[in-house]
């Protein structure tokens, strides 16, 4: 029984920070507004601790880069999805599990969001984001938070498992 709860309950985790990553490229990688007033925020705090090149790096390409390694997290995470089509092509070949997937993929969606929760709760930028006198209610803050909480558990569950059998 616990050799299928796991699998299951690590997909509804990979499902739901694959969709917050996912969703959020749209918004880094098109220069919207509200993002770079997130990220403007953060380089310019940034610059009075790791110097005005950095900070004034970070507010222009931090989201570029962020967006970047989330969706390299969730390719990471969705990815035994094409391992499983190649292993019904080709039984003998020798590919990572699925738990050894998800848990690297857990590590990588904890190591960013710890990034996102720390400024949030450090910076200038606040649980609630208020941007041209609009708030977010802190639904960015929460997000970050429930996956950092998701990465977490997505890595202690897969980490014994990564390499048994499935």
């Amino acid at each position: 029984m616990k050799n299928r709860i796991i699998p299951v309950l690590s997909w509804i985790l990979v499902a739901w920070i694959c969709k917050i990553f996912l969703t959020s490229l749209y918004y880094k990688f098109t220069g919207h507004p509200d993002t770079v007033y997130i990220f403007t925020t953060i380089g310019n705090w940034l610059q009075a601790y790791v110097g005005e090149n950095l900070g004034s790096l970070f507010s222009r390409y931090g989201a570029y880069l962020i967006g970047s390694f989330e969706l390299l997290t969730s390719l990471v995470l969705l990815s035994p999805l094409v391992v499983w089509a190649l292993r019904k092509l080709s039984p003998g070949l020798n590919l990572p599990r699925r738990a050894t997937m998800h848990c690297s993929g857990g590590l990588m969606a904890t190591a960013v969001m710890s990034g996102a929760v720390f400024f949030h709760l450090f910076s200038p930028l606040g649980v609630e984001v208020l941007h041209e006198g609009k708030g977010d209610g802190g639904s960015l803050f929460y997000a970050a938070v429930s996956i950092l909480v998701s990465g977490i558990i997505l890595f202690i569950l897969n980490r014994k498992y990564r390499t048994s059998p499935e």
